[in-house]
């Protein structure tokens, strides 16, 4: 099996354990995922499948290059980025790519990011369509949350699904590895969903699951007149002691 068949073989298993129902992820053609590939290439699924169900003809192979071009040009038309969407396509006869391949192109350009899954969970978005998104984005309320989802998140106010989206990704993603020095492992994306990467697909959905429990205690928390946030010391603490590395090694984080 070539690195092209493997990556597809688990790109495919991630996407039907983010698409699986009892998870309430994503429904009908929600979210997308993505695997990155050799010489500046990608697979990410094709716009409109499901991600429980998704199969390899709904995998869309492309060049990266043309993504990431169009993400510099701040007057770019809808009709530019159909063109640059469709025509990324190695096989000009595949399925068309979600538009959000844009973001995926990004991500994939970043050290160390080989998966990334993108998904609309309940339980998230009733935080990010919520007053106090960005405390969630921003704070820790339990140290595994610490673990598996970094020290915070990247929080993306709401912006237009395509280019502009992209644009705004890459600028606060930029951002934060500035602040940080290492690539986020959640991306919170304002009134929308949310973004997680890593070097696996245990590390994709180690961030996912993670960030879905925190945004559920962070709401049962909120009703009981909370939540009560980490100190950034203490999460500076757990982020760098060396059990907790020892954890995040032994969970291919």
């Amino acid at each position: 099996m070539n690195i092209t068949d493997e990556k597809r073989a688990a790109l495919l298993a991630l996407s039907h354990e983010l698409g699986a129902e009892h998870r309430d992820l994503a429904i009908l053609g929600e979210g997308n995922t993505s695997a990155r590939l050799e010489s500046g290439r990608f697979l990410v699924k094709a716009s409109g499948c499901n991600l429980g169900t998704l199969g390899a003809e709904d995998l869309v192979e492309c060049n990266s290059s043309p993504l990431l071009e169009l993400l510099n040009h701040a007057e770019a038309t809808d009709a530019d980025v159909d063109r640059a969407v469709m025509g990324c396509r190695l096989d000009p006869k595949a399925r068309r790519p979600s538009v959000e391949a844009l973001f995926h192109a990004y991500f994939l350009s970043l050290p160390n990011v080989e998966f990334v899954g993108h998904t609309h969970p309940t339980a998230i978005n009733a935080v990010l369509c919520s007053p106090r998104a960005r405390d969630f984005a921003q704070k820790r309320t339990f140290p595994d949350e610490i673990v598996c989802c970094g020290p915070a998140s990247v929080f993306v106010p709401y912006t237009d699904p395509g280019l502009w989206l992209g644009q705004e990704i890459r600028t606060q993603t930029e951002m934060f590895i500035k602040g940080h020095g290492v690539p986020p492992r959640v991306i919170l994306l304002e009134s929308h969903g949310v973004i997680t990467l890593g070097a696996s697909p245990e590390a994709v959905k180690a961030a996912m699951f993670m960030a879905v429990k925190a945004a559920r205690i962070f709401a049962g928390a909120a009703a009981l007149g909370g939540p009560v946030f980490l100190s950034d010391a203490t999460v500076a603490r757990i982020g760098g002691r060396k059990d907790e590395h020892y954890r995040q090694a032994a969970l291919k984080l």
